[in-house]
């Protein structure tokens, strides 16, 4: 009995204690709540009103206009913008029962493809408090309606997105680009440079290449508003946005106009250049329309220029390469007369052929050119002189070293994305690539720019340009000066730029030779456009084989005044119309055509008609 008395004691005692902690406890949690309300009500009550005003503040993106583009007259802009709206939606702001719905009436509100808002707006974003882009490009009429149709379409939102308009672009395209949305790979890149989500950068040419020059600055407007996103003050915070610089290209509006039309429907490409760089103007045929770019349905547009074989996108003067044929002879020429290998007076008799490694080589002449030297080699564009002094004399050592020297294998560096090297082979590279020793006949295929040579109707052109320099290269250029958009004050003028110089090599007097050659090519030679009066010219035709028994890549380059005094005078001219197309011999044409309207300032109609009816007839057969 004892003993049970004194258990139920010590269990009283037990539970008496348990009780005391719990009240301690209890005391603690009181005190340590009333401290943490004092501390958040009075110490600190006035950041915590602070946050509470903050959270309820909304920031919208105020976008900075693009700096505008302009041609070298800085007359009329080639670029500016177009004030539109951009829609978005906060998904989680949407109830899941209603997203299906909201979606198709907003798609039938802007008059847009479901699925292209589906695209944006996947699944799996349903639950994000994130605003996300849906439409762009979007006009006020069609805003005006959103926001009639407001109350039954939570979570939607709009603001002011200026977009491109790039006009009637035309061959400019290659040149100017377009912009779009940033992609997650390209903000990964670049979002230490200060890129953000839903910004627009440049995809392509000069929009891509000075994007940091023209994206210009995002401006920022905060206001408080309520729950339902309501103004609930007229105090806010503005931060303005800063306009992006201007941009003056070297190109002349008209002169890219004129070679456009000269060029014609031909796949290929034209380059218009001052010697020192400047791009006057640069064609690629097939082009493409850069609004497209800001249209809202473009998706079918879009994938049809993707999968056009012709490949609009393409930028033939810089990013494809052709075997350069006999415009490769002046890089031979050069050779030649630098290194007293013959005597240029030296005859070579053509007779249409010689016999080598067991085969006829066949000049382009079959009819054979007789006795000819250096001079008349070139006017004439002998095969066979060429074969046997590329062969006999130069060697493809040197040849190799002469053509790294004008600059064919590498970048010329223009200011333009995607630009490609060309090539040029040699010994060494041949013994990798087929497992075969190098061989007098590719020495012979190299000496008349056929084989494995490639280069691009800019480095052509460039090395035109190194001949008029008498051996300095410029870098070519697209831009001209920076301007400021509001005082139109010029900040920056590029200038001309070295990027080789062959004079430590080359004596002076031999450029001088070879522009007097290539004046014969015109006059007494191969390209025969002599029509042309307005100013004398110096060029040289090129045919390259293909491997096509009816047609072939057509070379003319050419430059004018071939006897100015001042290189800031003359003009140099490069077409190359592909072998795609049907064979009518059109580049020294178009080129002719060309220099007629620079010289003779005349639009392309005028210039063919002064020129002759020859001026629209195609011509066939074969002509070097």
């Amino acid at each position: 009995m004892s003993s049970l008395f004194s258990r139920s004691l010590y269990n009283d005692e037990r539970s008496a204690g348990r009780i005391r902690v719990l009240q301690g406890l209890f005391v603690i949690l009181f005190v340590l709540y009333g401290f943490r309300l004092f501390t958040m009500q009075i110490i600190r009550g006035e950041q915590y009103r602070q946050m509470s005003v903050d959270i309820a503040k909304r920031s919208t993106l105020l976008p900075a206009q693009r700096g505008e583009i302009y041609d070298r007259t800085f007359t009329d802009p080639i670029v500016v913008n177009d004030n539109t709206f951009a829609v978005t939606l906060i998904p989680a702001e949407v109830p899941n029962e209603t997203m299906e719905d909201l979606i198709t009436h907003v798609a039938e509100l802007l008059n847009v493809p479901r699925r292209e808002i589906d695209e944006k707006i996947p699944t799996q974003y349903y639950r994000l408090y994130q605003s996300l882009e849906i439409a762009s490009n979007v006009s006020f009429e069609k805003v005006a309606v959103l926001a009639e149709n407001l109350d039954s379409l939570p979570g939607l939102s709009w603001w002011r997105k200026p977009v491109r308009n790039y006009g009637e672009t035309g061959s400019l395209s290659h040149i100017l680009g377009y912009v779009g949305n940033i992609t997650r790979d390209e903000l990964t890149q670049m979002y230490n440079q200060g890129y953000q989500q839903d910004d627009v950068i440049g995809k392509m040419g000069i929009e891509r290449e000075y994007d940091g020059i023209l994206r210009g600055k995002d401006g920022l407007e905060t206001r408080t508003v309520d729950v339902r996103g309501r103004h609930v003050s007229r105090d806010f915070y503005r931060e303005s946005p800063i306009m992006g610089k201007n941009l003056v290209l070297t190109i002349d509006r008209s002169i890219q106009l004129l070679a456009e039309k000269a060029l014609g429907k031909r796949i290929g490409a034209a380059v218009v250049m001052k010697p020192n760089g400047e791009i006057l103007a640069m064609v690629s045929y097939p082009w493409y329309d850069s609004n497209l770019f800001n249209r809202s349905t473009m998706s079918s547009e879009y994938s049809a220029l993707i999968n056009d074989p012709n490949k609009p996108f393409l930028n033939r003067a810089i990013q494809s390469s052709y075997p350069p044929a006999s415009t490769f002879k002046i890089l031979m020429s050069t050779a030649i007369l630098s290194d007293n290998l013959i005597n240029p007076e030296f005859r070579i008799n053509c007779t249409g052929g010689i016999d080598y490694g067991q085969r006829i080589w066949h000049c382009w002449a079959t009819w054979g050119h007789g006795w000819v030297n250096l001079q008349q080699g070139l006017a004439v564009s002998c095969d066979i002189y060429f074969w046997i002094t590329g062969r006999d004399n130069v060697g493809v050592d040197r040849i190799n070293r002469y053509a790294k020297a004008y600059g064919y294998g590498v970048l010329t560096g223009i200011d333009l994305p995607g630009e490609i090297e060309g090539f040029i082979p040699n010994q060494q590279w041949k013994e990798r690539r087929f497992h075969e020793r190098w061989l007098a006949g590719d020495t012979m295929n190299m000496s008349i720019g056929q084989g494995f040579t490639l280069v691009t109707p800019l480095q052509l052109t460039n090395l035109v340009a190194t001949v008029i320099n008498d051996g300095i290269g410029y870098k070519p250029h697209i831009l001209k000066e920076v301007r400021d958009p509001v005082s139109g004050v010029v900040e920056q003028t590029i200038e001309p730029e070295i990027i080789h110089n062959m004079q430590d090599e080359v004596p002076v007097k031999v450029f001088e030779t070879v522009r007097n050659n290539m004046r014969t090519v015109v006059t007494q030679g191969s390209a025969r456009v002599d029509d042309i009066r307005v100013v004398d010219l110096a060029g040289k035709t090129g045919t390259a084989e293909v491997g096509l028994p009816d047609r072939w890549h057509c070379w003319f380059t050419a430059y004018g005044p071939y006897s100015a005094a001042n290189h800031d005078n003359q003009v140099i001219v490069t077409v190359l119309v592909e072998a795609a197309n049907p064979w009518d011999w059109w580049s020294p044409y178009a080129t002719a055509i060309i220099f007629q309207g620079i010289f003779a300032h005349q639009t392309y109609e005028e210039a063919v008609a002064a020129l002759g009816w020859q001026y629209l007839a195609p011509v066939q057969g074969r002509r070097e």
